[in-house]
C-alpha cells in the first residue's frame, strides 16, 4: 500500500532503491498525529526519544516530504513553528512536544536557530505550487526577519548568535563573534523572500530584501574571506578571522556569495582529500585541521548529512552538477555500507558517518550521538539526493517544466512521481533502438533533457499518454 502512495524510483544499484523505499517505510512507521495538549493540527514525522519540536529538523524534514505525493505532508510542523510566532516577529527553535510551551536554555535564551524558513517555502512552492500559500506565509516570513536583524545584527551589518543557534555544536573550540553559516543563512533567506516577492509580482517586496541580501552578501565577502588563506572564517568579536576551515562556510555557494574565482576555490578544497574531499564527503572541519578527527568527534570531522545536502545543493548553483552527482553516489555509498556491515554486525542508518570508513561517527563526551535511524537527515541522503542529484530530477510545478540533468545516458528514472493532480514516468533503457526515454502523463509539462557528457539538451512539451524519445535522435 505504501509504495502505491509515493514514487517509485529506478537505478542501476539496486541497493539504492532498497534504502530509497525502505526510508518511506521508517517514515511512515516514526509519522505520528498530533495531540490537543501539544497544538499540533495533523499529523508530523517524528523520531525516536523526540522531547520537542524542532526548527531546523523540520525545515530539514520539508526537502524530502515534498516527494511524497502530498502522502506526508510538509506544512504541518511549519504551520505549527508560524502560529506560534511572537508579537516581536520571534519564532522559537524548539517547543515542548507535552505541551507547546517554548524551550530556551542559558546557551541559546532567544531560541533562535537557522533560519531557513523562506528557502523552504520557495522550494515547496516549486514542488507543490500552492500559490495562495505563499501569500499566506509572507507576512509571518517579514516579521520573523524583522526579528532576526532587530535582535541580532550589530553595527557592522553582521549577525552575532551564540553557538546552539548554528547546529554545529563543538565545530570550533574558540568562542565565535559572528558565525560564516549564520550569516549567510540570513542571505539565503533574503535572497528567496526577494525570489518569493518576484513570484507574487510583488515588486516592493522583490527590491527590499535583494537589497538586504546584497548588503549582507557584500559584508560576508568583506570581513569574512581571508585573501591570504582563500576561505570564508568565522570570526571573533573584534572581527578578527578565527582560522579553522569549517562546513559552514559552504553555504556562501548556496547564496550565490562567492565570484567564479572565490567560488573555484572553495570547490578545489571540496576536491582535496586534505580539505573536504574526503573519502565521504563532506566532513565537517577540513582534514588538515589540528582538531580533526577520523572518529568523527561530534562536528569536529563527522560527515552530517543536512551539510551534505547543503554543498550539493550549493555546487549546483555554479554548475557543478557532475560532481555533485559523484559526491552524492559517494555519500550514498558509505550511507549503504553502515546500513548493511560486513560479518556479523548489525546496521543502521543514523544522523552522522565516519569520514573514511564506513560506520556511524563517534562523539566520546556524548554518547547518544549519533541518534539511529534519525529520518529528518536521512531522509536528505536517501530521498532528496537519490531523486534531485544520483537520478538527476529538478521539478518546478508552477512551471510545469521536469528538467533531467545526467552526466552520463544510465538505466534509471521515476514513476508515479505526482505534478500535483497529475502524475508523471520518466524512464531510460537501452534497447536495440539505442538509448530510449519512456513518458508517462497525464496532462501536458515541458521535459527537457541535458546529456553532460554528449552536449545534449532538447526541450519537448510532453502530452498527455505514453511516449517515448530516442537519444540518437536528438
Amino acid at each position: 500500500m505504501l509504495k502505491e502512495n509515493v514514487p517509485s524510483v529506478h537505478f542501476y544499484d539496486q541497493d539504492f532503491v532498497d534504502v530509497y523505499d525502505r526510508t518511506w517505510i521508517w517514515l511512515h512507521e516514526l509519522w505520528k498525529k498530533g495531540t490537543p495538549e501539544n497544538d499540533v493540527t495533523g499529523s508530523y514525522l517524528s523520531y525516536e526519544g523526540q522531547e520537542t519540536f524542532h526548527q531546523y529538523n523540520t525545515c530539514l524534514s520539508s526537502f524530502f516530504l515534498v516527494y511524497s505525493n502530498q502522502s506526508y505532508s510538509a506544512f504541518n510542523l511549519l504551520d505549527y513553528f508560524y502560529e506560534k510566532q511572537e508579537p516581536s516577529g520571534a519564532i522559537r527553535g524548539e517547543y515542548s512536544i507535552e505541551d507547546g510551551t517554548a524551550v530556551l536554555t542559558p546557551q541559546n535564551p532567544e531560541g533562535v536557530h537557522p533560519p531557513l524558513f523562506p528557502y523552504v517555502e520557495f522550494n515547496i512552492f516549486h514542488k507543490v505550487g500552492n500559490k495562495k500559500r505563499l501569500k499566506e506565509v509572507v507576512p509571518v516570513l517579514e516579521l520573523y526577519m524583522a526579528w532576526l536583524e532587530e535582535t541580532f545584527k550589530q553595527e557592522n551589518g553582521l549577525y552575532a548568535v551564540p553557538e546552539e543557534a548554528t547546529m554545529t555544536y563543538n565545530m570550533v573550540r574558540e568562542k565565535v563573534g559572528y558565525y560564516v553559516d549564520f550569516n549567510t543563512q540570513v542571505a539565503v533567506s533574503a535572497l528567496f523572500m526577494s525570489a518569493i516577492g518576484d513570484i507574487l509580482n510583488d515588486k516592493e517586496l522583490s527590491f527590499r530584501y535583494k537589497r538586504q541580501y546584497f548588503s549582507l552578501k557584500t559584508r560576508i565577502n568583506s570581513l569574512m574571506w581571508n585573501t591570504e588563506e582563500k576561505f570564508y572564517f568565522n570570526l571573533r568579536q573584534d572581527e578578527s578571522p578565527i582560522k579553522v576551515k569549517t562546513i559552514g562556510a559552504y553555504w556562501t555557494l548556496l547564496a550565490e556569495i562567492p565570484n567564479e574565482d572565490k567560488a573555484a576555490r572553495l570547490i578545489n578544497l571540496l576536491k582535496d582529500p586534505e580539505g573536504f574531499g574526503t573519502d565521504n564527503p563532506f566532513p565537517t572541519i577540513a582534514a588538515n585541521e589540528p582538531d580533526f578527527s577520523e572518529d568523527g568527534n561530534g562536528y569536529r570531522g563527522s560527515v552530517i548529512p543536512a551539510f551534505t545536502f547543503m554543498v550539493i545543493k550549493g555546487l549546483e548553483q555554479y554548475k557543478e552538477y557532475e560532481f555533485a552527482r559523484e559526491c552524492a553516489i559517494r555519500h550514498l555509498y558509505f550511507l549503504l555500507d553502515t546500513l548493511h556491515p560486513d560479518g556479523t554486525d548489525k546496521g543502521d542508518v543514523y544522523e552522522a558517518y565516519l569520514p573514511n570508513k564506513e560506520g556511524p561517527a563517534k562523539w566520546a563526551d556524548n554518547p547518544s550521538f549519533p541518534r539511529k535511524r534519525f529520518i529528518p537527515m536521512v531522509g536528505l541522503s536517501t530521498l532528496a539526493l537519490m531523486i534531485e542529484n544520483i537520478i538527476g530530477l529538478s521539478i518546478s510545478l508552477p512551471r510545469k517544466t521536469v528538467d533531467w540533468i545526467m552526466p552520463t545516458l544510465e538505466a534509471m528514472g521515476i514513476e508515479d512521481l505526482s505534478l500535483k493532480r497529475n502524475l508523471i514516468t520518466i524512464l531510460s533503457n537501452k534497447n536495440t533502438r539505442g538509448w530510449e526515454i519512456r513518458l508517462e502523463s497525464e496532462k501536458l509539462y515541458y521535459f527537457t533533457i541535458d546529456i553532460l557528457d554528449q552536449k545534449k539538451k532538447k526541450t519537448l512539451p510532453i502530452p498527455s499518454g505514453k511516449c517515448s524519445m530516442l537519444i540518437d535522435k536528438l
